[in-house]
C-alpha cells in the first residue's frame, strides 16, 4: 500500500515540490494527491503522473478539507499563511503530521502542546526565507560552539532577483513572487536589530537610505536593507549573547534609494483607498501626491519636492516606469495608492516567458576562538530556468520535499509545532539541496566587529 502526502495549493511554489516528490514516489513508494481550486495549469509530466492524483479542492469547504486530510499520510500545505491552521487543526484531529513553509504563527504555536501530546511533527518555516536561511545559520553556529567559539555577530541577507542575463531595467529587478510583499516590504514598525551591543531602530520613512554592501563573487556589488525584526529568532538560535544580530534584504546596488522616493511621495501606503481610481492615467496617479501649481508640469514639481536633478539616474527610473504617462490607465476601482503601484510596476517587472530569476543569501558569522576574533562569510546564488521554473520555485519548494520525506520516514524525533534548526533536521536537508545544486560558499575574513571589552556598561 503506498504512503500517501496530500500536497494543498499547487501555485507557482509548488513547481519543484511535485516535481521532486514525483521522482521520488517509485523509490519511496509513494502516492501524491495534490489539490488545488484550480488544477488545470499544471504540466502533464504531473497531471498525467502514475503516481499523482488530481483532485479540485475548495478549502473554505470543511468536510471536503477533512476528507482529504483523512485519507492521508501526511499534508503539505502550500496555501496562503492565514489558510494553514485550519488545515492544522484537521491534521491534529486525524492524527496527521503537517508541514509549510510559511511563518510559524501564534495561533500554531498554541497547537503545539496538543501536538506534542499525539507525537505529531508540525514543521512549518521550511522554505526559502524562512527556511534554508535557518537550517544553513544554524549548521554553522552549531559547528562553531561545538569548537569552543562564542557567537559575537551574525548578519543575514536574502533577495529575490532577476538573473544577469534577464537584467535588462535600470532598477535591476523584477518580480520574482509575491508584488504585494515588494510593495509593502518594511511597513508595521520600526527595523529592530543589535548592532555592537546597542538596540537599533530604523523607522520605515528612513529604512531604504540605511543600507550596507555585500559582494559575492562572480555575481557583483549588492545592498541591503534591515528586515523588520532581527531579534525574533535569537533565542530559537541561540544567540542571546550576541552583540551584533542584523537580518536584512539584498537588493542590486542603487535599487533602495530610488525605492525610497516612493515611500516619500506615499504610494506604498495601503491603509486608504483613492476614490474613482479605475480610468485614472498614470500621471494623474502621481499628481495626486505633490503640491499644486498653476504653471510647473507634473514632473517638474516631483523633481523639485523630492530635490531630484535632471541627471540623476533615479529619473530615469522613474522614466522607465512610464509614470508621465497620460495615456496609461489604472484598471483597479477604488484602489489603495499601494495597489496602484504595484499595477504600475507588474507592468514593467514582470519576467517574459524565458526570463530567469536569481536567489541569492549571505550570512556573516563572527566568533571568539581561543581569545582570538574570527569571522566565516558564506553566500548561495541560485539561477532558475525560465519563468515557470523560477529559483525562487526551487528554493522554497526543494527543501519542503525533503523535509516531508524525513517526517514521513520517521527522521525527525521531535514532536511539536517547529521550526527546523535542529541538526536531525537541518544536516539531512542540506545534504539533499547540495545535490540539487543548492549550495554554500565559505570563506575566512577579516573579523569587522569590534572589541567586546571596549564596550561601556
Amino acid at each position: 500500500m503506498p504512503r500517501r502526502i496530500l500536497v494543498i495549493g499547487a501555485g507557482k511554489s509548488a513547481t519543484y515540490l511535485l516535481h521532486h516528490l514525483l521522482e521520488e514516489s517509485r523509490r519511496e513508494d509513494l502516492q501524491i494527491t495534490i489539490a488545488d481550486k484550480n488544477t488545470e495549469h499544471l504540466p502533464e509530466s504531473v497531471a498525467k503522473h502514475e503516481r499523482s492524483e488530481i483532485r479540485g479542492l475548495d478549502i473554505g469547504n470543511a468536510e471536503e478539507r477533512r476528507a482529504a486530510v483523512q485519507a492521508t499520510d501526511l499534508v503539505i500545505s502550500m496555501l496562503p499563511p492565514t489558510l494553514h491552521l485550519e488545515v492544522a487543526k484537521d491534521c491534529l484531529a486525524f492524527g496527521k503530521n503537517l508541514i509549510t513553509a510559511s511563518y510559524i504563527s501564534p495561533g500554531m504555536r498554541e497547537l503545539d502542546a496538543e501536538v506534542r501530546k499525539k507525537g505529531l511533527v508540525f514543521m512549518n518555516e521550511m522554505g526559502l526565507d524562512p527556511g534554508i536561511d535557518h537550517m544553513s545559520a544554524m549548521q554553522v553556529i552549531d559547528r562553531i560552539k561545538a569548537r569552543g567559539g562564542k557567537m559575537l555577530l551574525f548578519e543575514s541577507f536574502t533577495g529575490g532577483l532577476v538573473a544577469p542575463e534577464s537584467d535588462t531595467n535600470l532598477w535591476n529587478y523584477k518580480f520574482t513572487w509575491n508584488p504585494r510583499n515588494v510593495v509593502l516590504a518594511g511597513q508595521g514598525g520600526a527595523a529592530k536589530f543589535i548592532q555592537e551591543g546597542t538596540y537599533k531602530y530604523i523607522p520605515y520613512h528612513k529604512l531604504f537610505r540605511r543600507t550596507e554592501f555585500l559582494e559575492i563573487q562572480d555575481y557583483g556589488t549588492f545592498e541591503a536593507y534591515a528586515n523588520r525584526d532581527s531579534l525574533s529568532y535569537r533565542k530559537a538560535y541561540g544567540l542571546e549573547d550576541a552583540l551584533t544580530l542584523y537580518r536584512g534584504t539584498m537588493r542590486r546596488v542603487g535599487f533602495s534609494r530610488a525605492w525610497n522616493i516612493f515611500v516619500q511621495l506615499g504610494m506604498t501606503d495601503d491603509s486608504y483607498r483613492i476614490e474613482n481610481s479605475r480610468g485614472m492615467s498614470y500621471r494623474e496617479f502621481v499628481n495626486l501626491f505633490l503640491p499644486y501649481s498653476p504653471t510647473d508640469s507634473v514632473e517638474l514639481k516631483l523633481r523639485h519636492y523630492l530635490k531630484i536633478d535632471q541627471d540623476d539616474i533615479i529619473w530615469g527610473k522613474l522614466l522607465e516606469l512610464h509614470l508621465f504617462d497620460a495615456g496609461r490607465k489604472i484598471r483597479q476601482e477604488d484602489a489603495t495608492p499601494a495597489q496602484v503601484l504595484q499595477e504600475i510596476l507588474e507592468a514593467s517587472w514582470t519576467l517574459g516567458p524565458e526570463e530567469k530569476d536569481m536567489i541569492v543569501m549571505y550570512h556573516k558569522f563572527g566568533y571568539l576562538l581561543n581569545g582570538k576574533k574570527h569571522q566565516l562569510d558564506s553566500n548561495m546564488v541560485v539561477l532558475g530556468e525560465d519563468r515557470r521554473l523560477t529559483a525562487m520555485a526551487k528554493t522554497v519548494g526543494l527543501p519542503v520535499a525533503i523535509g516531508a520525506l524525513l517526517i514521513l520516514n520517521g527522521k525527525v524525533s521531535q514532536p511539536g509545532a517547529q521550526i527546523p534548526i535542529r541538526e536531525e533536521v537541518y544536516q539531512p536537508v542540506l545534504e539533499g539541496l547540495k545535490k540539487q545544486g543548492i549550495a554554500f560558499r565559505e570563506y575566512e575574513v577579516p573579523y569587522l566587529g569590534y572589541n567586546p571589552d571596549s564596550v561601556a556598561s
